[in-house]
C-alpha cells in the first residue's frame, strides 16, 4: 500500500476540500512533543488536522476515560458511577461495567499513540487505523466504499461510547481479531464541542483498510452519476 496513491485516489473521489484522514499508531518514541491535554483529548487533534503530529501517552492524557480507552491505564473506579450518575449516558453503573467488559481493552502495546495527517505520514506500517472527520455527504461515500465488497450487516457499526472509545478502542480491538468492521463515532455529547457541528467520525481499522485500499477505485466513488452529484456538493468548484 502506498500513501501517495491513496491520497490521489481519495482526492479524486472526494475532492480537494475534503479533509484528509488521520493515521493513528502506537510507537515506542513520540512523533512530537505534546503537552498535557486537560479533558477530552480530541481537542488536541485539531493540531493533527493542521498537519502537526500529536503524540499521546499515559502522562499527557488528562481524561481518565481517555487513558483507559487508549490502553494507557486501567479503568478508574469512579468511571462507572461517573458515566451513569453524572453524565447519565447509561442507566446504571453496572451497565457501564458490562459495556467496558465487552470492549476487552488491552494495555497499550507501546508508550505513545501518535496521530498524523495522512500526507505527513511516511507509510502505513504499524497503523491501527484511519480516522476521518466526515460531513454527511463524505460519510455517505465512506459507507458506500465500506459496503461495496461486504454484505455483513455490521460492515459499518455505530457503537455506544466516548469519542475515543468508539474510534480508537474499537479499531484496536478490530485489528486484534483481524476483523472487517468499520465504525461511525463522535456521537458522544461530551466530544461534540471539539468537532464540527456538521461532522461525525469514521474509522477504518488497518485490518479492513488492506482490502478497502484495493477496492476503492471500483466503487461508486469513481465514474458514477449518483456520486458525481454528491461530490459536486462537497466541492462545487472542481466536481465534474
Amino acid at each position: 500500500m502506498d500513501i501517495a496513491t491513496f491520497i490521489t485516489n481519495y482526492r479524486e473521489a472526494f475532492g480537494a476540500q475534503a479533509p484528509l484522514p488521520l493515521l493513528f499508531a502506537y510507537s515506542d518514541t513520540p512523533l512530537a512533543t505534546t503537552g498535557k491535554v486537560g479533558g477530552c483529548f480530541f481537542k488536541q487533534l485539531d493540531t493533527a488536522r493542521r498537519g502537526i503530529p500529536v503524540s499521546l501517552n499515559a502522562d499527557n492524557i488528562g481524561c481518565g476515560g481517555g487513558r483507559f480507552y487508549t490502553g494507557f491505564a486501567p479503568m478508574g473506579e469512579h468511571i462507572p458511577t461517573f458515566v451513569s450518575l453524572k453524565e447519565r449516558y447509561k442507566q446504571t453503573p453496572d451497565m457501564v461495567l458490562d459495556y467496558t467488559r465487552q470492549l476487552s481493552i488491552q494495555a497499550a502495546p507501546k508508550a505513545y499513540l501518535n496521530f498524523v495527517r495522512i500526507d505527513q505520514a511516511e507509510s502505513f506500517d504499524g497503523m491501527e487505523g484511519l480516522f476521518f472527520y466526515a460531513t454527511p455527504d463524505i460519510l455517505s461515500g465512506l459507507c458506500a466504499w465500506a459496503f461495496y465488497d461486504c454484505n455483513e450487516p455490521d460492515a459499518v457499526c455505530t457503537p455506544f461510547g466516548s469519542g475515543c472509545g468508539t474510534t480508537i478502542a474499537t479499531a484496536v480491538r478490530e485489528n486484534r481479531r483481524q476483523g472487517y468492521r468499520t465504525f461511525i463515532g463522535l456521537f458522544d455529547p461530551s466530544v461534540r464541542p471539539y468537532v464540527g457541528a456538521d461532522e461525525l467520525g469514521f474509522v477504518i481499522p488497518a485490518s479492513r483498510f488492506r482490502t478497502m485500499y484495493e477496492t476503492m477505485r471500483y466503487t461508486c466513488l469513481f465514474g458514477t452519476n449518483a456520486w458525481s452529484k454528491v461530490k459536486a456538493r462537497i466541492e462545487p468548484d472542481t466536481a465534474q
